[in-house]
């Protein structure tokens, strides 16, 4: 009822604009005396324009467009309405008239009506602009990029009065829009002028509205903006543009994935398609941070059958709810078992008889698997010989395991159990119909134990930031990139190999921790301190990817690279394996079992100040 109301006054005001405009253009023509002979012709003429534009004006929806947010594609179809009735009301009552209507009085008409219809029209969208108002408790934001999706972004902020922001500037590398003002706010310059824009207006948060940049590109302008005190937002991809899903709800917080800047990872899907797609395949450790993305990874490929093995029921009961949701298509079947069950192992490759394995089950935490080694070897040496004895059994085509470069030159029990697990699928490939490989990379972001989640609960505790030790470096990589390796590795196996994963620059902790920090808008000298705990049992300043005895040869993937596959004694392995086992119960001599296995593991003594700082 309202919004009928709403178009009954619009009518009236421009059938008073309409017959407003006529008379106007008859003065105007006859210097304010109308001779009697046209008086009739105009009022035939202002009845008729009236209903030709009417109807126009409804053919063309304009009574159903908001005014408050009319832009140029309002104006363009008022145009046509406007025309359009113009020139048909011309020609009726020049056609059925005594005489013709004057080209004057039909021209100046038209513009009146045109300028008059839009001018009303937009005096409603000024009236519900709110360009320039600042609410109270509202903080300055600076948009980085004066695009399309930094006008969506500008546009949304002003109208939607639930925004906490309100743009105060533009950042924009292209000069022909320095100095100029798009949406009442003024484009103060390039990147050059982040620091000073921000110090000068008191900007209390940055947006990234470039969602087209690649990620280096993004990477240089985060790099610039660390040197101010404001929070980074961002909006995140290209594809929300696309599709109009750019909003307020959609900017984020730029987040340490993207402190990475590598552009996204390329993979042949041909190549993945071939060994995944119509093949029964099996994950291990599906519940897991690597196992469910490789789950939701492989989902497209169209296997014919995905298992979803794991330990823990509840992950993995919400990995496959969230399959069945993605892939509403896909036949997924769920199992629960213990990889070092072996009996039970046996009866899945029994029942499934799987064609592609990728073995993500593992004990990662290195602290905690130094206290507990028996159950780090239980589950990562001989969890892993289980499913991999069974691979072979029943003829598996491929088998793909994940692996750490923790394996390399090993301080800690985690990473030489994953070293001996390497060893024994390598010394298993030289005899197996199965292609054995194994996908050596570093941390993942966002991995249970990783140490963002850790950093980032110690922010919101209002810190400190532990970090072990200033000149802690490590190779990072999301968890969606290190999968889509794994899955192009997978490919690129043909038997015995370690494929290594190029992790890009190694990032050193503790400045992680500070980027941290600033990003989430605090200072780390001042408001969050950061602190240095101590080395863990296990750890080691830096790790490596390859070993001594391997090689580097590369792959038709540019991030993928192959270490020379070892030649293991399989029946000597063995023997040392089954001597592990026996020791299984005398914990004591546990590490120098290990240490039989892989010489190069070399343990650090435990000590209790150590302990007491995990």
């Amino acid at each position: 009822m309202r919004n009928r109301n709403k178009v009954y006054v619009f009518m009236l005001l421009d059938v008073l604009v309409i017959w407003g405009s006529v008379w106007l253009s008859y003065l105007l023509r006859f210097d304010g005396a109308i001779p009697a002979s046209y008086i009739t012709q105009g009022l035939i003429f202002s009845l008729v324009l009236t209903f030709t534009t009417l109807s126009s004006l409804v053919y063309f929806k304009l009574y159903n467009r908001v005014w408050q947010y009319a832009s140029i594609g309002e104006m363009v179809s008022l145009f046509k309405a406007v025309t359009l009735s113009s020139i048909l009301s011309y020609l009726a009552v020049t056609l059925a008239g005594q005489f013709s209507v004057p080209t004057s009085i039909f021209l100046s008409s038209y513009q009146c009506v045109f300028f008059l219809m839009g001018g009303l029209r937009f005096v409603r969208r000024m009236l519900g602009d709110n360009y320039y108002k600042k609410k109270g408790g509202q903080r300055a934001a600076l948009i980085i990029g004066a695009g399309d999706c930094g006008i969506i972004i500008t546009k949304e902020l002003k109208h939607n009065p639930q925004s906490l922001m309100y743009p105060a500037a533009f950042i924009d590398d292209d000069k022909q829009k320095h100095k100029q003002q798009i949406c009442g706010i003024p484009v103060v310059g390039g990147r050059d002028q982040i620091v000073s824009t921000v110090s000068r207006l008191n900007i209390d948060e940055i947006i990234i509205a470039i969602p087209s940049a690649s990620k280096s590109e993004i990477l240089g302008i985060i790099e610039i903006c660390k040197q101010t005190k404001a929070k980074l937002k961002m909006i995140p991809k290209i594809s929300d543009l696309i599709h109009g899903r750019v909003s307020i709800k959609e900017i984020r917080d730029v987040d340490v994935e993207d402190l990475l800047g590598r552009d996204p990872v390329k993979v042949d899907l041909y190549e993945i398609a071939n060994y995944v797609e119509g093949k029964v395949v099996l994950v291990t450790g599906a519940g897991g941070s690597i196992g469910s993305e490789l789950c939701r990874q492989v989902g497209p490929y169209n296997p014919k059958k995905l298992l979803l093995l794991g330990h823990g029921e509840n992950s993995i009961y919400t990995i496959e709810m969230q399959l069945r949701q993605l892939y509403p298509a896909l036949q997924l079947e769920t199992v629960i078992a213990d990889i070092q069950d072996v009996k039970r192992i046996e009866d899945v490759f029994a029942e499934y008889e799987p064609q592609v394995v990728f073995h993500a089950a593992a004990h990662k935490h290195v602290p905690l698997m130094e206290r507990n080694p028996s159950e780090a070897i239980k589950n990562n040496v001989f969890g892993t010989k289980n499913v991999a004895d069974c691979a072979n059994r029943f003829r598996a085509e491929r088998f793909v395991m994940i692996s750490t470069d923790k394996a390399v030159n090993p301080t800690s029990v985690m990473g030489t159990t994953k070293r001996v697990a390497e060893m024994y699928i390598q010394s298993l490939n030289a005899s197996s119909d199965t292609i054995f490989a194994a996908v050596r990379f570093g941390n993942v972001l966002g991995s249970r134990g990783s140490v963002i989640p850790r950093f980032k609960e110690q922010i919101a505790n209002g810190g400190p930031v532990t970090v072990t030790h200033p000149d802690m470096i490590r190779y990072f990589m999301t968890i969606p990139e290190a999968v889509q390796l794994v899955i192009q590795a997978g490919a690129f196996a043909r038997g015995g190999e370690v494929f290594i994963l190029d992790m890009g620059k190694p990032v050193k902790i503790v400045d992680l921790a500070t980027d941290l920090i600033r990003l989430s808008g605090f200072d780390p000298n001042s408001e969050i301190a950061i602190e240095f705990t101590g080395m863990r049992p296990g750890e080691k300043l830096y790790e490596e990817l390859l070993t001594q005895e391997e090689g580097l040869s590369s792959t038709l993937h540019n991030r993928i690279f192959i270490g020379k596959p070892a030649h293991i004694n399989h029946a000597e392995l063995q023997f040392q394996l089954n001597k592990l086992n026996k020791s299984l119960v005398e914990e004591d001599s546990l590490r120098d079992k290990l240490k039989e296995i892989v010489p190069a593991y070399q343990h650090k003594p435990e000590n209790k100040k150590e302990l007491s700082l995990v």
